[in-house]
């Protein structure tokens, strides 16, 4: 490694409220509602469609996967954009992408149509929240690193409450257009914020490093498993969203709940847990002086509550709610986990490392889908997903015991 020029601390939190750090929570909250609009809308939109109960499963599980295969695809190619020409150009090129696909998402008529419009939503979604979350760890003294990162994840997850809002009080389609259209005024914002300091030193400085470079991630099986680790520590964010939030409707079923339980409410109270549990994790890896004791902390009670949701004998549907409000706050470990993600690569693999980490770990909830969806007629909604976590969980764990310590590390350095 080579070592750049050292940046001085500041103990102040003023740069807490700088415009990078407080566009960059926007930028966010609008990724957020986008992301997050379809596993809210999925029912009524496919029921719109003139679909039945089980083709309302079928179809909604196939869209997803088109969505998140998208944001997989987003995640390295804007993640390679961001340490070749900038954190900024993937910040205006992927949400100009997700916003006008997301409005077009509005006139749909047909599931493919709408499958594809989502692989090319999730393509755009993929680039804010990498982007996002380095640019503020490059801006800010490595003394405010972590409150900078629980600032935009927990601001910028409250943006599912606002989709589940828009859909309670307008019709699905309106819910697309209104993400649309904030995202294109997120734009106006964008022109404002400066890029990081960090990069533009490196480009003059350092013109003969390779700069987001995916051979580096595989040119060896230590530098390989280390990027499969972090992919496994953020797989249980999207089995809760993905699986126990998504198909709450099946498993309030098979609970015996005899309300309907409304997944897009479960979507949105899991994401209202996470903003809170996301501020509370800057301060917590602060105290702790660790990122993974933080971490692991909140994902022992991600993995405890994610049980009872389950097998805890939960009989109505305001109890589910409740669950996954509490869920939610425990698997609010994501600013941390991108921030440790970051701390952990040099300036010119950092972008494509933070951007395409969380993207590879939303394409996993593919093969989690399919599995649930496989499994499911033989044993059960429950016990299939409760194998599932078994497998998700413990994988989390297994990475996490292996993955070193980056807790006020340096980020002035390039590989």
């Amino acid at each position: 490694m080579q070592t750049l020029s050292p940046s001085p601390n500041s103990v102040s939190f003023r740069p807490l409220f700088a415009l990078p750090v407080v566009v960059s929570a926007l930028g966010f909250f609008v990724d957020v509602y986008d992301m997050l609009i379809f596993s809210i809308v999925r029912v009524p939109s496919l029921q719109s469609l003139g679909m039945t109960e089980a083709e309302v499963s079928q179809a909604g599980t196939f869209i997803l996967n088109f969505q998140q295969a998208g944001l997989v695809v987003g995640g390295f190619l804007w993640g390679i954009l961001g340490d070749k020409r900038g954190r900024m150009s993937v910040l205006f090129g992927s949400i100009l992408t997700y916003s006008l696909t997301n409005i077009a998402c509005g006139f749909v008529q047909d599931v493919n149509t709408y499958a594809f419009l989502r692989f090319l939503a999730g393509v755009g979604l993929s680039g804010e929240i990498g982007a996002a979350m380095v640019l503020v760890s490059e801006t800010l003294p490595k003394a405010l690193r972590s409150y900078g990162s629980s600032v935009v994840a927990g601001i910028g997850y409250l943006g599912a409450g606002v989709a589940y809002l828009t859909v309670e009080y307008f019709n699905w389609r309106m819910a697309f257009w209104v993400g649309g259209g904030l995202g294109l005024a997120l734009l106006l914002l964008r022109v404002s914020v400066f890029e990081s300091g960090l990069f533009s030193r490196m480009k003059t400085e350092h013109r003969e490093v390779s700069r987001g470079n995916l051979l580096h991630f595989v040119r060896s099986w230590p530098q390989a498993l280390k990027y499969l680790r972090f992919v496994t520590v953020g797989m249980p964010t999207w089995f809760v969203v993905g699986i126990l939030a998504t198909f709450a409707n099946e498993f309030g079923q098979a609970l015996g709940i005899a309300d309907i339980v409304k997944p897009g409410r479960c979507v949105m109270l899991i994401y209202v847990g996470l903003a809170g549990g996301d501020l509370l994790s800057g301060p917590l890896s602060q105290w702790l002086q660790s990122r993974i004791k933080a971490i692991t902390g909140l994902l022992l009670g991600s993995g405890l509550l994610s049980s009872i949701y389950l097998f805890g004998g939960i009989n109505t549907a305001e109890g589910l709610y409740t669950i996954c409000l509490l869920i939610g706050f425990c698997t609010g470990y994501i600013a941390m986990y991108l921030t440790m993600v970051a701390e952990s690569y040099g300036t010119n693999l950092r972008n494509t490392a933070t951007t395409s980490v969380p993207s590879v770990v939303r394409g996993t909830l593919i093969p989690m889908t399919l599995f649930f969806q496989a499994l499911k007629p033989t044993v059960g909604a429950l016990v299939t997903a409760g194998l599932l976590g078994v497998i998700v969980y413990g994988l989390c764990f297994w990475s996490l015991s292996q993955t070193k310590e980056t807790f006020g590390r340096d980020l002035d350095f390039v590989e």
